[in-house]
Formats: C-alpha cells, structure tokens, sequence
C-alpha cells in the first residue's frame, strides 16, 4: 500500500501547472538539449547507503548491477525505485533515457525525471542540469504507470558490504576514522559490522562529541547509567564509548534472540520499556530510531560474524 502511495503521488507531483512549470523552467534554465544519443552515460557507481525502505534499496543496487551488462533490466529496476517515490530511482532512470540505454531515448523524460529528482534534493541531479540544462517538460515514461509489475521482494537481506564501505570511505575526516574504528571492533563483540555502524549512525552521526539533552554521550550516545554498566571511565572517548556500547548491543542481541528491532528499540528506549510493552515501545521517537535501524541494516535478523552471540556475559550493575 506504501509503494502504491508513493507512485500516486510521484505521478501528481509530476502534473505541475503551468505556473509552477514556468518556475521549473526558470530554475533549470531553457537551454538548448544536449545530444546525449550514444553517449556512456552511466549512473555514479555504487548505490549510496539511504535510509530508503529495503525493496527499493535493493532495486537500486539490482539496477545498478545490471546497467553496464544488461540495461534493459536497469532501466525497468529503477523504474520500479521511480514509482516508489525514489529519487535516487528518478536520477538513474533519467540518466538512461538522457542516454538511450536500455530505453529509447526521450530527453523530454529525462528532463522531467531528473527535474523531479533535482526537486527532491538530488545532488547529482541538480549537478547534471546545472552543467547541461534541459528544456523542463511534463513527460512520464509508461512504466511509471506500471503498477503490476512493482517488485514486492521482501527478502530478509543484509545491506552489502560494498554499499556500506563507500559510505565509510566517503566520509570526511573524524567521522571516516570513527567508522572505520566501529568496523574493527564490531566482530571482537560478535555484532556485525554493518549493524554496528546503523546504530552509530543514527545515534550520533559518528560525532563523538555529541552529547544529547538527556546526557547520552559520544558515539553511541551511552548515558552515564550504561556507561557504568559496561565499565566506560570516559565516554567521549570514542574506543571506549565503542568498546561500551557495543557490548551492550552483543547483551540486547542475546536477550532478544537476534531480533533487530526488538535490540535497536531496547538501545534506545531501555530493555525495561520493550518488556513492558511487550515489543517496540509506541514512542514516536523509539518507532522512528527502530525504522531508519532497520533501513540501513536491511535485515530483520542479525548476522553475527564467527558464531554468533553464544556465552554473552550479563553487564555488571551497580
């Protein structure tokens, strides 16, 4: 029903008035179409870690993986991420109909599409008709309009690794040494490495300065209580708030047999409350930290590396 959503409004928002047109217009400017026809316009690699819903992550990277070889398939998958509301879906497929590949080319689709994307904050589409601006048009593809062939692929997949490594890499300065830290410490605690890094990064955006209002410090934002519990002097140091937190993750995982939403709403809303209600607190905060979790891992159940959680200590208490 989401994606569904998603696609109604996608097509509504591309039925622009002619005033809101003439603003597009001015925005992207009324240059003459470049001829892109043959062109190796291809998207820019790998696909970036979002907080998009699973499926439409994955029909990126599936779109991704088949553009050089089999653009057809691309074109199709990233249409699928376009009815969705992606617009990282948008910014691809409009690159393909820039360039004809796997697609006849339309540069009045590909105005459009990459208008939408370049709306929605799209750096790369904003780039793209910054650099070679296109008349602006109203003009969808007929695979937006597709709606039987949505992919409904629920698989229970982490997100892979080379999506998350050009994430690290990207990263400037601290924040890259501090992933890169959560990296190497993740299996010594028998947590996976990817999750590790979803927790950090919608804790504390890899800042391992930042101090919440509520007195949660560093990196995975320990309160003073937890931080006692696993034994953390200083908890804006950034390898031991890890070293801390981490272990607190590995205690979650064991106590909730692997259940990633059930661990991420215990770490940020305490074990206590999860008990209590029995599941994910209905907090809008704790619902909201549990969904982007859950986005960047990809995976309802975690993989943990070299056996699993077996013989995980209870935390001391004070």
């Amino acid at each position: 029903m989401a994606i569904i959503q998603g696609i109604q409004g996608f097509i509504a928002a591309m039925r622009l008035s002619s005033s809101i047109r003439l603003c597009v217009a001015a925005a992207l400017g009324c240059g003459a179409v470049l001829a892109y026809a043959g062109a190796p316009l291809v998207a820019d690699g790998v696909p970036a870690w979002s907080d998009e819903p699973p499926v439409v992550a994955r029909l990126i990277e599936a779109g991704y993986r088949a553009e050089r070889s089999v653009p057809e398939l691309a074109a199709a998958r990233y249409c699928a991420a376009a009815r969705a509301g992606s617009v990282e879906g948008q910014y691809r497929l409009g690159r393909l109909y820039l360039a004809g590949r796997g697609v006849a080319r339309q540069t009045a689709v590909a105005a459009t599409l990459l208008g939408a994307a370049a709306r929605g904050g799209h750096e790369g589409a904003q780039a793209l008709l910054a650099a070679s601006p296109l008349a602006p048009a109203d003009a969808l593809p007929d695979c937006l309009y597709d709606t039987a062939s949505i992919s409904t692929d629920e698989r229970d997949e982490v997100v892979p690794y080379e999506v998350v490594d050009r994430f690290v890499q990207a990263l400037p300065g601290d924040k890259r040494r501090h992933a890169l830290l959560v990296q190497r410490l993740a299996p010594r605690f028998a947590v996976d490495p990817r999750l590790a890094l979803a927790i950090v990064r919608t804790e504390s955006n890899f800042d391992a300065a930042a101090v919440s209002p509520k007195n949660a410090q560093g990196l995975m934002q320990l309160i003073p209580e937890t931080a006692e519990r696993f034994g953390v002097r200083n908890a804006l140091d950034p390898e031991q708030n890890l070293r801390g937190g981490l272990a607190y993750l590995r205690w979650l995982l064991k106590q909730f047999e692997g259940d990633v939403a059930l661990a991420a709403a215990a770490y940020n809303a305490g074990e206590g409350a999860v008990a209590r209600h029995g599941g994910v607190p209905p907090y809008a905060e704790t619902e909201e930290y549990v969904r982007r979790v859950l986005a960047f891992y990809r995976s309802s159940r975690h993989h943990a590396p070299d056996g699993g959680l077996a013989a995980v200590p209870a935390p001391a208490r004070g």
